[in-house]
């Protein structure tokens, strides 16, 4: 049987009440900043980098806007030559996320840039469409950062588009290698930061956790 250490109480740092000067401080610099945080308007929201967690991260938020009552749209660019968990229980929300697994595998796959540039453009095709509906509280372009990257997909019909979305529309653009322009533009810019990954420790990709 494994013990466990027992973990002593470290003394406090400061007193009580110089802490409670200080997040009283903290507070009010807080309240400050939300009592000027007036405007409301739709996202342009980018995940890139070279670590896990992209998509997943907008996956989570779906389903913070799902818990709202909101509606969403999903187009997936590279994705979709193999089923996914989240396609699979989109399907099971009818109305709620309507998802479109349109990709035919990375690039390396593929190994045909034609019939890669083809599969971006009816992505890019379906995801106008979408912008289009009014309906729609939050997109989410996954891969997206990865057909600009490679020149798949024009940026400029990207950014043109996403300059005359609808005022209230959110946008999530995923993938790694974010086009600067696309950075430039965007409201809110996440990277990713790879520490480790068990795919260089010889695990393959499992079920629920990478698809």
């Amino acid at each position: 049987m494994t013990e466990v250490a027992a973990v002593t109480p470290s003394e406090p740092s400061e007193s009580s009440d110089r802490h409670r000067e200080r997040m009283a401080r903290k507070k009010a610099i807080q309240d400050e900043r939300i009592a000027q945080a007036t405007q409301e308007k739709g996202l342009i929201i980018v995940h890139t980098g070279a670590g896990k967690g992209k998509t997943t991260a907008a996956l989570g938020l779906i389903f913070r806007a799902l818990g709202h009552g909101l509606r969403v749209g999903v187009v997936q660019f590279t994705k979709g030559a193999r089923t996914s968990g989240e396609a699979a229980f989109a399907r099971e929300l009818p109305g709620r996320v309507d998802f479109f697994a349109m990709g035919e595998g990375f690039t390396w796959e593929t190994q045909d840039r034609d019939r890669d540039r083809a599969a971006a453009e009816r992505a890019w095709s379906k995801a106008c469409e979408l912008m289009a509906d009014p309906s729609y509280h939050l997109l989410v372009f996954d891969e997206i950062n990865i057909v600009l990257r490679d020149e798949t997909l024009p940026v400029a019909a990207v950014l043109a588009a996403l300059r005359s979305k609808p005022d209230q529309l959110h946008v999530v653009l995923t993938g790694r290698s974010a086009h600067p322009d696309i950075v430039e533009l965007a409201d809110l810019v996440t990277e990713m930061k790879l520490v480790k990954h068990p795919f260089r420790a010889g695990i393959k990709a499992q079920r629920g956790i990478e698809f």
